[in-house]
């Protein structure tokens, strides 16, 4: 395989690029740097502004999937996102505000956006909205941005018990626990694999011609949608089991063994 074959190179970043101290591969920024001719594509749930500012010395050389696949940017622009409806939105603050120990969070095009909380809540959520915005109105900021996300924290980590909440939610909107502490709600067409569909249909790529890294099931439409995929050795069986190819683990530099061959 050469970089002739490949035009398009989608990465996860927790459990995936990054070590288990959440390091990044010294070699990572040199690559992407000698590669212009490859898309490379960090494919994550975290929002948009916090991978921009990880990944600064060469964002303007990426492609970021934000959101799980809620946003895609490219050069500080929006190039496809999937929107939730005012309506949903306002419907799931309304339970949202009736469950025990939960702060929404509004995933934005522009910010996240929340309630002024408590200590424990800004140092436990916070950490992942490099961008954020403390909101008297959460209503008031459906109309003011496009959100794409509704994060729910749970400091006392009781998203798997607090599960049982969010049953008769619209069935147009996925709801996941994707952490002790976090459950996320968009809408049931948002994953990184309708992301990457949307990059590969802008630059006239095909699946042949993307490689794919991940290690977890938010991972899984990404890896279906190019065909030289990779599940690293720490990832769940099941996500082993979609993937063509398994990459040594995020600790033993699994992605960069790979793409240094290329």
């Amino acid at each position: 395989m050469t970089t002739e074959d490949i035009k398009l190179v989608a990465i996860d970043m927790d459990g995936t690029l990054l070590d288990s101290q959440k390091k990044m591969p010294e070699d990572f920024i040199p690559w992407v740097q000698s590669h212009p001719e490859i898309k490379t594509v960090i494919a994550s749930g975290r929002q948009y502004y916090t991978l921009e500012h990880d990944m600064f010395p060469i964002k303007d050389s990426l492609i970021f999937i934000a959101e799980n696949g809620g946003l895609v940017f490219e050069k500080g622009k929006t190039i496809y996102r999937n929107v939730m409806r005012k309506k949903d939105i306002s419907d799931c603050l309304s339970l949202i505000s009736q469950v025990p120990g939960a702060t929404p969070i509004l995933c934005g095009t522009n910010s996240a956006y929340l309630k002024e909380p408590d200590e424990q809540v800004k140092k436990g959520a916070l950490i992942y909205y490099f961008r954020h915005n403390f909101v008297k109105d959460m209503l008031h900021i459906i109309s003011e941005d496009q959100i794409v996300k509704i994060a729910v924290y749970f400091k006392d980590k009781s998203a798997e018990a607090s599960i049982k909440y969010f049953s008769n939610v619209n069935a147009s909107l996925d709801v996941v626990i994707s952490g002790d502490s976090w459950i996320d709600i968009s809408n049931s067409s948002v994953n990184k694999g309708n992301a990457i569909k949307a990059i590969q249909d802008k630059y006239g790529i095909t699946p042949d011609q993307s490689m794919a890294f991940g290690d977890y099931f938010n991972d899984m439409e990404m890896l279906q949608n190019c065909t030289e995929s990779y599940c690293m050795e720490n990832g769940h069986p099941t996500v082993k089991a979609t993937a063509k190819h398994i990459a040594q683990s995020n600790d033993d530099n699994g992605v960069m063994k790979v793409l240094n061959t290329l």
